[in-house]
């Protein structure tokens, strides 16, 4: 065992090009400029984080406040700055891990703005923090020749590619199950609702288009990574990842997400593929930019105590990203209705719920009854997220129940007349009506005070027969 234990570490430790990281760098941080200043440039700050009255908090983090609009957008242009210096590898330690932290800070402002990818941005910026990104082809390396290098721990190379694995096996996954498979929901509603797409929109509208493209995308998520493994099949894995996240991004609304996933499929490419690239250009191209005289990291021994604590925190963060996807399993019943373990776990467009809430505040001390509609303290966009998320529901009822109390109504009862549409179901209940949601504090265990997920099948929808 202590063999086996050593020859994997030694496997682990073994040097690789590291021109794969620096590319990635320099990639992933102009990807994070551009998402960076669309907020700024589209009035996306405002609108999300200033204009709401009231924020929706993660478990935990209640404690994390809005700052003024000024603040705001002097963090975005902090960012973006961070974001040139990481791709530049100038002071790339400290700019990776203060784009982790601010980028993680904004996503923490307020839940209904969750957006998988934001977490996947989050989550690579750590790894890259972490990493010895800044050594290779950096201005870091360039002002300080020492600390050039050309070569990286493999392990640096697996635990990226495992991350972005992770990614599309989980998202997957999230789809094996009979309303994707089986009803093409809720794919086919969205289909339908680009019917008038110009050039491809009659397609679209075809009776087998959801179906088969529902089929595509189960199989892509779940077979891609392992077909970017494998050498020979890499370069049209690649081409179809292209094509796969070029047809989503133009058929949905989700933001940067594609751009990302096709930069982190790069991953599982020859380490050197940005020298061959770079063996490519013409000598005179070649001959303006700066030449770095790296020399390649020493071999560390795997019984360094420094790479076992390495080895630890890599093997526990691997252990956390493939068990927190997998949290929803203590709660039963569907995760699309009840949410419990929906975020941080990359299900991607699994579900469309639609719902009508109706807050019923009861007095008691003065025994008048009010009917509260959301609007009143949310935004549009948190208003659609919040009613058909159970925990959001809690939380508002919580903040309405402070408001009532504030107003000299005294303790009130506050419950929720709740009605959602899953994947076009028929609209169900999703909140017990019965239930004073004043009296409910949120957690890990179980919300006995959602209603069981309706037991019906969507309907079958129908447009144009081929």
């Amino acid at each position: 065992m202590i063999e086996r234990a050593r020859a994997l570490g030694a496997a682990l430790l073994r040097p690789v090009d590291s021109a794969w990281l620096a590319a990635f760098r320099v990639l992933f941080g102009l990807t994070l400029l551009t998402s960076t200043l669309r907020f700024l440039a589209y009035g996306w700050i405002d609108q999300l984080f200033v204009a709401p009255q009231f924020h929706f908090k993660y478990w935990g983090f209640s404690w994390v406040k809005v700052p003024p609009s000024g603040e705001l957008h002097a963090l975005f242009w902090l960012l973006a700055v961070l974001c040139v210096l990481v791709s530049l590898g100038l002071l790339f330690r400290a700019a990776a891990f203060g784009l982790f932290v601010g980028f993680t800070y904004l996503q923490l402002l307020d839940v209904t703005t969750y957006l998988n990818h934001y977490y996947l941005a989050s989550l690579l910026a750590l790894l890259l923090a972490c990493s010895p990104a800044g050594r290779t082809w950096s201005l870091d390396a360039l002002l300080r020749p020492r600390i050039a290098r050309s070569t990286v721990p493999t392990a640096w190379l697996y635990l990226f590619r495992f991350q972005v694995a992770v990614v599309y096996t989980f998202a997957g996954l999230a789809k094996a199950h009979t309303d994707w498979l089986f009803h093409a929901e809720p794919l086919r509603i969205w289909l339908l609702s680009r019917a008038d797409t110009p050039l491809i929109g009659p397609i679209l509208a075809r009776d087998w288009a959801a179906p088969v493209m529902s089929w595509a995308g189960f199989l892509f998520d779940t077979c891609i990574p392992w077909l970017l493994m494998v050498p020979k099949l890499r370069p049209f894995a690649y081409l179809l990842v292209i094509g796969f996240h070029a047809i989503t991004g133009l058929l949905f609304p989700i933001g940067m997400f594609p751009v990302i996933m096709v930069l982190s499929a790069l991953l599982f490419f020859s380490p050197s593929w940005p020298r061959k690239l770079w063996a490519r250009l013409p000598d005179r191209v070649r001959a303006r930019l700066p030449a770095t005289n790296a020399r390649p990291a020493p071999a560390p021994l795997a019984a360094d105590r420094r790479y076992r604590l390495w080895f630890a925190l890599a093997a526990a963060y691997c252990v956390f990203q493939v068990a927190f996807p997998l949290r929803f399993l203590a709660y039963g019943g569907s995760v699309r209705w009840h949410e419990q373990g929906m975020r941080f776990s990359w299900r991607v467009m699994v579900r469309e719920k639609n719902g009508s809430i109706t807050f019923v505040v009861h007095a008691p001390r003065a025994g008048r009854t009010f009917y509260v509609a959301p609007h009143q303290y949310l935004t549009r966009l948190q208003e659609r997220e919040m009613s058909s998320q159970p925990d959001l529901i809690l939380q508002l009822a919580h903040r309405i129940r402070d408001d009532y109390a504030a107003k000299g109504f005294g303790p009130v009862e506050v419950r929720a007349d709740t009605w959602v549409s899953l994947n076009g179901r028929p609209i169900h209940r999703l909140i017990d009506p019965n239930v004073d949601l004043s009296r409910i504090e949120d957690g890990f265990g179980k919300a006995h005070w959602i209603m069981p997920e309706p037991s019906e099948p969507p309907p079958n929808l129908h447009a144009i027969r081929s």
